[in-house]
């Protein structure tokens, strides 16, 4: 999660990195803004997000504000 990253990205989003690719994700809504990881992968990251993304907000407003941020739980 880089919210300082909002010249590229306006929106609360985070980043799915995997086998040295990535993609970039809005949250809540899962829509994805940049992507370059295999289709599966991302279909299981945007699950991921719509399980969590009362999380993932909350943790975007504590970093925006300089605050440590929460650990989430991983998709089992």
């Amino acid at each position: 999660m880089y919210f300082f990253d909002e010249d590229q990205h306006h929106a609360p989003h985070i980043h799915a990195k995997y086998s040295g690719d990535e993609a970039v994700i809005e949250i809540p809504s899962g829509t994805v803004l940049a992507e370059n990881i295999p289709g599966n992968k991302l279909k299981l990251v945007q699950a991921w997000i719509e399980i969590h993304a009362d999380e993932l907000m909350a943790n975007w407003n504590l970093a925006s504000k300089g605050r440590t941020i929460n650990n989430i739980e991983p998709l089992r």
